[in-house]
């Protein structure tokens, strides 16, 4: 049985000609799933894909995680 890890993604995406960074912390079985959770999330906002740009996924540890809700569902 696999393990669901925690993944910090982080990247900017443009709206209204303005820059928009943003930080989302998931949990996933692998890199992939995570960041279509990601993407997922953001577009539901009316962002289109093309306009997100990541900059960085990363697995992180229970204790590196900011999100209450992740560290309360991990444990």
């Amino acid at each position: 049985m696999s393990e669901i890890k925690i993944f910090r993604i982080i990247g900017n995406y443009m709206k209204n000609h303005k820059k928009y960074l943003f930080r989302k912390e998931v949990r996933a079985l692998k890199e992939a799933n995570a960041l279509e959770k990601v993407l997922s999330q953001i577009t539901s906002i009316g962002i289109f894909r093309r306009q997100i740009s990541i900059q960085e996924i990363k697995e992180i540890t229970l204790d590196e995680a900011q999100n209450y809700l992740i560290k309360e569902l991990s444990e």
